[in-house]
């Protein structure tokens, strides 16, 4: 693989060490509740960091720390909403699921967003030409009605909507090939809309793959999926895992580490005791007191 940045890389560790510090939390019992990590799936908000804009909107889905962290950069914000502290991104009444910031939002409901972000997206046509709204979604929000509803729509109205798909194999416990009948391309192009695969975790690649499609959508509206066949490397949330031994778990770090080892083994341990850091630090705080607007 070739050698990242070292921004990238940093940035793909913090959320990687931010997702197995919330692991340990759980098993230490300092977090209630549910959360589901993206270990595995880092490369993909990265890669989309630089290929987004500020003021394109993002909606996010219920393994959405990678995706926030990814467009802020503030675990300190993130876990003290999930830990329910004095600092917390939404005072700690969002969780690690439902999360609303400047032009950001994440849902835990299966197909919510992509409705809502086509109805933004029609704003935006009209009114902020050139934005676009981006929605995260996985293989299993394929099985809901209000995905085929939004893609008609935007294909009809030529909105400025990109899907992205993170495509892990599974739907909580379920395999895809038990749960999606023909595949994600089909379904999209059923509708006219452009479908584009990304089978490698090579940020640079997929980043000059996507730029010229991503531009097109902004200066000549039109919806674009977008499908990652990517691997989630730990459970489906905190600990329910049901995937058999030989599921395929491939670590794109894994990989890069044995490329780069100096430069890996240098970063994370700097990303692990940032988030160390802040995990001692947020926990300390009061709790959070929300305040009706």
């Amino acid at each position: 693989m070739d050698r990242l940045s070292d921004d990238d890389l940093a940035l793909l560790l913090l959320i990687r060490c931010f997702e197995r510090k919330l692991l340990a939390l759980f098993e230490q019992g300092e977090l209630n509740g549910t959360t589901h990590t993206c270990l595995g799936q880092e490369y993909i908000p990265v890669a989309l960091r630089t290929l987004l804009r500020e003021d394109d909107w993002v909606f996010s889905n219920h393994r959405g720390h990678g995706h926030y962290l990814a467009r802020f950069e503030d675990p300190e914000g993130l876990l003290a909403e999930i830990m329910g502290r004095k600092g917390a991104v939404c005072e700690g009444v969002g969780g690690s699921q439902h999360l609303k910031r400047d032009r950001y939002l994440s849902t835990g409901v299966q197909g919510q967003s992509l409705p809502v972000a086509a109805g933004v997206a029609l704003r935006l046509k009209r009114h902020e030409p050139g934005v676009l709204a981006c929605a995260y979604v996985g293989d299993g929000t394929w099985g809901e009605g209000a995905v085929y509803e939004a893609l008609n729509l935007a294909a009809l109205w030529r909105l400025p909507l990109l899907v992205v798909v993170e495509h892990n194999g599974i739907a909580q416990s379920t395999p895809t090939a038990l749960q999606l009948a023909g595949t994600i391309e089909g379904r999209a192009r059923a509708f006219g809309v452009e479908h584009h695969r990304i089978g490698v975790p090579d940020i640079p690649v997929i980043r000059a793959g996507l730029a010229p499609l991503v531009e097109r959508v902004r200066t000549d509206p039109g919806p674009l999926v977008v499908e990652f066949a990517t691997h989630r490397l730990g459970p489906h949330s905190k600990g329910d895992d049901t995937r058999p031994p030989d599921f395929p778990r491939t670590d794109w770090y894994a990989a890069y580490r044995a490329a780069h080892p100096v430069q890996s083994a240098t970063i994370e341990e700097a990303a692990r005791t940032r988030i160390d850091r802040i995990a001692a630090e947020v926990a300390a705080r009061p709790p959070a007191v929300w305040t009706a607007a």
